[in-house]
């Protein structure tokens, strides 16, 4: 049977890979995001819906839940590092604005949107958050923000479990064709990013795509709390 998928920041990158990896497997899958072009031409494309929701604003959530009937896999893909274009603050005022950028985008975003759509939620159905490989080597409130992304996904998974479902953190490390880094990816960067892992290329989407979709099958219904770390052995752990 047909699982309904809530993708959010479904338009691009990850988001899009996601919700191509769901459609493929027959699901009915829904995207959101801030564009609606974008939307509209990945819609057409992956033949999905699309729902526009800017995911730090509470009435477009709201909204999109009372679009959405019944969700078994709502994947938080939304966000970015939100001061990839803009100056380094200069003073107290500027920094505090910067900080509180990144949560909205990328903590806060996913805590409003799983509470909207919590009593949609199906029983044996999972929750899968994009985390970040900057929670754990640091980046100022992006980092911050992914980190506690983390930490969040651990109360969410216990207070989930008793209904079946299971929350899970993905956590990238460099990902290629996305559009993270704005354009402001040097050559010498990338150099840097793909020799760090121990399999010699930048990620791809799909890489991410594969671990959601693994996250949200059959085989992962034991799975829960955890931070899945798919960076190409960039950052290993233990």
């Amino acid at each position: 049977m047909p699982r309904n998928i809530v993708v959010t920041g479904g338009g691009t990158g990850i988001g899009r890979a996601v919700a191509a990896a769901f459609t493929a497997a027959g699901d009915h899958v829904v995207i959101t995001g801030r564009r609606q072009d974008v939307l509209e031409r990945t819609a057409k494309e992956l033949g999905v819906e699309a729902i526009v929701c800017d995911h730090t604003d509470v009435d477009q959530i709201a909204a999109l839940a009372a679009a959405v009937d019944s969700v078994d896999v709502l994947v938080n893909n939304a966000g970015g590092n939100t001061e990839m274009t803009n100056d380094e603050p200069t003073d107290l005022a500027g920094l505090a604005a910067a900080w509180r950028r990144q949560l909205e985008a990328n903590l806060l975003s996913a805590v409003l949107t799983t509470e909207a759509l919590s009593d949609r939620l199906a029983s044996g159905g999972a929750v899968v958050h994009i985390g970040s490989i900057a929670a754990d080597k640091g980046a100022a409130g992006y980092g911050a923000a992914k980190a506690g992304l983390a930490s969040y996904n651990v109360g969410l998974a216990r207070e989930l479990g008793p209904r079946g479902i299971t929350s899970n953190v993905v956590s990238p490390g460099y990902i290629g064709d996305t559009e993270f880094f704005a354009d402001r990816m040097t050559d010498a960067r990338r150099t840097t990013l793909v020799e760090a892992t121990f399999v010699g290329r930048a990620g791809a989407p799909e890489d991410i795509a594969g671990t959601v979709f693994y996250l949200a099958s059959p085989g992962a219904r034991y799975v829960t709390g955890q931070t899945i770390a798919v960076n190409g052995g960039a950052w290993p752990s233990r």
